[in-house]
């Protein structure tokens, strides 16, 4: 069975070019947001940072545009090198608008993990801070007013759609240099994610977001699958 897959056609424009729509375009958006967050970085994490629905600072949009901040240079550098060399094959694959979708609705589901998460810590708070607890009350403000940035749980989410569309393909780390088969190697990154998530020794990082992703795009990929729907037979 023949597939049209994208190409540029043959036609000049370099790098960018040469990538599928929606991995270019989400690179430059979120690279473009990294650089007005440089200029006024007060503002832009005020408005578009994703603050927890009872804080001040929450605003609707911001379990969408969160996902375009990043908190600094090596984290936008490796969130957009993954979505590079993995969201243009996942793209290719499956197709532009399923690709898009496939994004952000790992994106949300992050979110929504991590909401659940957040959630739950400050249930576990209130009865202290009710009794007047100092260590409670600030938990809960720093649940409250922390902002939360970065593409990470949709690009976990890219991951997983990876290694469950070419499970024996080989990935490495680079730090340790260790080569596993995509499968296990987003088992082993679900591991610590968790691990980590539940004992807390990586604070100031959103497991759970990165589990969500992770989860989500593992339900999608099997639904698309189950329904004989993964991949599009026409890929402009």
């Amino acid at each position: 069975m023949a597939f049209n897959y994208y190409s540029n056609n043959g036609r000049g424009g370099g790098f960018l070019a040469s990538l599928p729509p929606v991995t270019k375009n989400l690179i430059i958006i979120n690279v473009i947001v990294f650089l007005a967050t440089l200029v006024n970085e007060d503002f832009m994490i005020g408005t578009f940072a994703l603050f927890y629905p009872t804080s001040q600072y929450f605003h609707w949009w911001q379990v969408v545009t969160h996902m375009f901040m990043h908190g600094g240079f090596w984290h936008i550098f490796f969130n957009m090198y993954t979505l590079l060399i993995f969201g243009s094959v996942v793209e290719r694959y499956i197709g532009p608008k399923k690709f898009l979708l496939f994004y952000f609705v790992c994106g949300l589901g992050a979110v929504a993990l991590h909401f659940g998460v957040e959630y739950w810590q400050m249930q576990s708070y209130m009865e202290g801070a009710a009794l007047g607890n100092a260590t409670a009350l600030q938990r809960i403000e720093a649940i409250k007013f922390t902002p939360t940035v970065g593409a990470s749980g949709a690009i976990y989410g890219v991951l997983m759609g990876y290694a469950m569309i070419f499970p024996e393909s080989k990935m490495t780390l680079l730090f340790p240099p260790v080569t596993l088969s995509a499968k296990w190697m987003v088992v082993v990154f679900a591991v610590i994610e968790l691990f980590t998530g539940v004992t807390g020794l990586n604070a100031g990082i959103a497991h759970f977001a990165h589990l969500g992703g992770m989860l989500i795009g593992w339900l999608m990929i099997l639904w698309w699958r189950k329904r004989g729907i993964l991949f599009d037979q026409d890929k402009l």
